[in-house]
């Protein structure tokens, strides 16, 4: 008896562009290892230079994390499945365990982009010095390339000639025009990134670097000359503070048409270090900024101070993205504060609409965040109360804290104007004053990372009793050891027990012995 439905579609009687569509939301893996050689079709399809010229061997988690692939898996891509696709690949993504079978097996005579992923800085810099064919398609074919380094800081490498990563991949690639750097750093990094009493080769056709680094020297250093096509900086600076350095910050930078500056690390040196910087750059285009200022004694910075200090001196600047906090200490001087209003009317003047701030007055000075809208960054630093709602689908990463308490009925707010919210601290002494029962359960469908060290108890039980919030992605909590097993009543309550059952990682500062009732409370640690 045959029990299919007229209306029943078979996925084959899609035409191709849609199947094609379907195909590039898959794991490019999973497709070589289910349908490659199932029928002709498929094959058709998955060998088509529009599906195949970007070769991504990696298999992306839940959380867009690059993995290395099964052994088994990958061992059946490299020999049946390579072979037949060598010349028609532009780019490469690859994790370090696969990069010997897809480079020392087949050869990619079209291939001019590569991104390196989840690399150890140790185990990259074996291959830029010891791998043959591999810096010989750095030198020869690679025009655009990414590095993403493995773990929570990158320190100076050597290879006995004091050599770097960042200078060897100069001197390896001589066709470079895309260079992407990124990686982590900790607090106790403050040298700078770059070697700056070592010759860097530099770069004669470089045009576009995407980097994170240490100082605000770094900046300068690649700004310094050695990358005379540079067109396109975009930086992430870990700390800009005062610099004893005579790296100049004076000369103009006509070729430079974008520049990104993000840095969240609060900053005293926006006058002498930033302004300066940003004052070169008469040739600007487009100009994206997310800084957290602090001043002693002095106003914030609001729309004029921003015309004045730079904006009048890029008369070509065509797009300004911005997101700037200014935290000011009176020092007890009386400071005349500006109004939020009057924080927006002063972009409104210089001609920027398209805007939203909030401010806090406090006992020691002030606080103003103010920033472009639509919101554009992956993050979103010192929110508070006073907090405007808007739709925030770009922010991946908040940070809140503010001297009045956060209520329950906030955190449902920031759950429904933060969707896609992974990563959450939260930073808050006050106790809650509504301590009810809530009438409504929040859910943070995405968050996987909660940091809850540095708050009053009672935002630990709103996060971590299912009553009040559900974290079902929740695998990384900060926090500590006496609050959480204040909590969880020594480990033992079921309260907080769900949202724990997930954890992978747990980050206690202080130290602890692991009670009986730890082990089975967060079973997967």
């Amino acid at each position: 008896m045959n029990t299919l439905n007229k209306n029943d579609i078979n996925i084959l009687d899609l035409p191709d562009e849609i199947l094609l569509i379907i195909l590039q939301k898959l794991n490019m893996v999973d497709v070589f290892y289910s349908l490659v050689d199932l029928n002709k079709r498929f094959n058709q399809l998955i060998f088509d230079p529009l599906y195949i010229h970007h070769l991504d061997v990696t298999d992306k988690t839940s959380l867009d994390h690059n993995s290395p692939v099964d052994n088994q898996v990958f061992d059946q891509i490299r020999t049946k499945i390579l072979p037949r696709l060598h010349c028609k690949v532009n780019k490469i993504t690859v994790t370090s365990p696969s990069m010997e079978y897809i480079f020392n097996t087949i050869d990619y005579s079209q291939l001019h982009s590569l991104s390196l992923v989840n690399f150890q800085q140790e185990t990259l810099l074996q291959y830029l010095t010891s791998d043959v064919i591999f810096c010989r398609i750095l030198s020869d074919q690679i025009t655009h390339l990414k590095v993403k380094i493995k773990g929570d800081i990158v320190v100076k490498l050597s290879n006995g000639n004091e050599q770097n990563l960042f200078t060897l991949i100069l001197f390896l690639c001589k066709h470079l025009t895309d260079l992407t750097i990124s990686q982590w750093f900790r607090s106790s990094l403050t040298d700078s990134t770059f070697n700056l009493t070592l010759m860097c080769p530099g770069s004669l056709t470089l045009t576009k670097m995407k980097i994170n680094v240490n100082t605000f020297d770094d900046c300068l250093y690649i700004l310094n000359g050695y990358f005379e096509c540079l067109s396109t900086l975009i930086i992430d600076i870990y700390k800009i503070s005062e610099s004893t350095s005579n790296i100049d910050n004076t000369s103009k930078l006509p070729k430079l048409k974008y520049f990104s500056l993000i840095s969240y690390f609060q900053t005293y040196a926006y006058d002498k270090r930033i302004v300066p910087l940003l004052r070169r750059m008469l040739n600007l285009e487009e100009l994206t900024l997310l800084i957290a200022i602090v001043r002693i004694k002095l106003p914030y910075i609001d729309g004029t101070h921003l015309y004045n200090d730079f904006l009048v001196e890029m008369p070509r600047l065509n797009k300004f993205t911005f997101s700037i906090n200014t935290l000011v200490y009176d020092n007890g001087v009386k400071i005349d504060l500006p109004s939020n209003d009057d924080i927006q009317n002063s972009f409104i003047k210089i001609g920027y609409q398209h805007l939203d701030s909030y401010a806090n007055v406090m006992k020691t000075g002030g606080s103003c965040h103010v920033y472009s809208l639509p919101y554009q960054f992956d993050s979103f630093l010192h929110l508070t109360n006073s907090f405007r709602r808007d739709n925030f689908y770009t922010v991946r990463w908040l940070v809140m804290n503010d001297a009045y308490s956060f209520e329950h009925e906030f955190f449902q707010i920031i759950s429904q104007d933060f969707p896609f919210l992974q990563r959450l601290n939260v930073i808050n002494y006050e106790p809650q004053k509504n301590k009810q029962h809530p009438s409504r359960l929040i859910i943070f469908a995405q968050l996987y990372d909660l940091t809850i060290a540095f708050v009053h108890i009672d935002y630990i039980e709103e996060f971590l009793f299912e009553t009040n919030i559900r974290l079902p992605r929740l695998t990384i909590l900060g926090i500590k050891y006496e609050s959480l097993a204040m909590v969880t009543n020594n480990f033992t309550n079921n309260a907080a027990r769900l949202n724990c059952s997930q954890l992978r990682h747990i980050t206690i500062l202080e130290p602890y012995v692991r009670p009986e009732n730890f082990h089975s409370y967060f079973p997967l640690l």
